[in-house]
């Protein structure tokens, strides 16, 4: 042991190491979150803990903060993937304690939510979208882009925006500019959930058999940003509409969540469609209460253009 230390001991007083640590501690000290960090702690943090803690502070420099240099999760760079670190001074030492970075928390919440709910499963085309990809030669199609490009560029994690509703006819790409909508948010680190709604309906009847249905219903109801994929499309009930598509939309209107909708039908047409149960029976005052919720939470758009799934 004493001939390591006597060893530790000469090198840390050769003019070479005594360069390199001074080089290194310049980077560090000019690093303006380190900077931060000393400011916020000024009261407390001494130079000596400064001198002390360098290696410390220097393992802080050298992990990117917010997902700024990873392409994804599987890409991250920091020592430990998919977290980012923070400083903390803890009497006279300095800690680097990890959190999950951004890319994490979205990626951790998205695979929660498919485990919850099958039917946020879309196709792969719609997964993959992209604005870039997204023909606008026609002027609602360049009026339903202006406005997704608009939430996308302006909205804030908690404000109050209205959402759209996209209607048209089939396969003139109302799916797809969700799914363009929420990829481009992604990239901003705001998750959002894609709901099929014919498939979310049936699911949930089956969930009252397996006592899986509040949870589900509560994790719809609270998603950050909720895209309502082909409304319209379902057999509908009147429990479906009025305990589970009417309890979301009450909730979300309530808490004013941006909600997103697809739908065959224009707000008249799903009115219609709303009023009229399986049963035949004919609830006009109910539908028009779910209609108000929608009204309320989004902006009608019509989506023109050729089929393009049968391109």
């Amino acid at each position: 042991m004493e001939r390591i230390n006597k060893t530790l001991n000469k090198l840390s007083g050769s003019s070479t190491f005594r360069q390199n640590y001074e080089r290194l501690k310049s980077e560090v000290l000019s690093n303006l979150e380190v900077q931060a960090f000393i400011k916020e702690n000024q009261e407390e943090i001494t130079n000596s803990i400064i001198e002390k803690n360098m290696m410390k502070l220097y393992e802080y420099t050298t992990q990117t903060k917010k997902c700024a240099d990873c392409p994804n999760l599987n890409g991250c760079v920091n020592m430990m993937q998919g977290y980012e670190p923070v400083l903390v001074l803890n009497k006279e030492m300095v800690e680097v304690h990890y959190r999950p970075c951004p890319t994490k928390i979205t990626h951790d919440e998205r695979r929660k939510n498919e485990k919850l709910i099958k039917s946020i499963y879309v196709p792969k085309d719609i997964l993959q979208a992209s604005f870039g990809d997204f023909s606008y030669e026609s002027p609602g199609r360049a009026l339903a882009f202006e406005h997704a490009d608009q939430f996308v560029s302006t909205y804030e994690p908690g404000s109050s925006v209205k959402g759209l509703y996209l209607y048209g006819e089939f396969g003139v790409g109302k799916s797809y500019l969700l799914g363009a909508i929420a990829n481009q948010l992604a990239e901003k680190e705001i998750s959002s959930l894609i709901v099929y709604v014919p498939e979310f309906l049936r699911e949930m009847k089956q969930s009252l058999g397996d006592q899986t249905l509040n949870s589900k219903l509560e994790a719809v109801k609270n998603a950050k940003i909720l895209m309502l994929d082909d409304i319209g499309a379902e057999a509908m009930s009147s429990w479906t509409r009025d305990e589970i598509l009417g309890s979301i939309l009450q909730f979300r209107m309530h808490e004013q969540l941006p909600t997103f909708f697809t739908s065959n039908f224009d707000f008249s047409g799903l009115q219609h469609h709303l009023t009229y149960t399986q049963r035949g029976e004919e609830e006009k005052m109910k539908a028009a209460r779910i209609m108000e919720r929608i009204k309320y939470l989004s902006t009608p758009i019509k989506l023109d253009g050729p089929n393009r799934r049968h391109d």
